[in-house]
């Protein structure tokens, strides 16, 4: 993992004022990935989109770690729906020429 794609997780704590343990507990439910580096916890550029969403689901509209997984597994299927649903309209664009 390359050093400029990398954000020290405790920084993330201060800048979005929430609990370091919030962060641990969105890794232990596999939401997010931490990485670590001698002792200190990173996170990948990447996830701050994932933290985000998942700071407003939980501080703003009360939803715990349990209903988190279960919107984040929703928002995947959606998303991969959407994927499927694009692929096949390109498919048929095909046959309607």
């Amino acid at each position: 993992m390359e050093k400029e794609n990398i954000i020290p997780a405790r920084e993330c704590c201060v800048h979005y004022n929430i609990e370091f343990s919030f962060i641990e507990a969105l890794e232990q439910h596999g939401l997010i990935s931490i990485t670590t580096v001698d002792e200190q916890a990173y996170l990948s550029s990447e996830e701050l989109g994932s933290l985000e969403k998942y700071i407003q689901f939980h501080y703003n509209l009360d939803v715990n770690m349990e209903g988190l997984e279960v919107i984040s597994h929703l928002l995947e299927r959606i998303n991969n729906m959407h994927r499927e649903t694009l692929q096949l309209k390109n498919r048929l664009s095909v046959y309607e020429k």
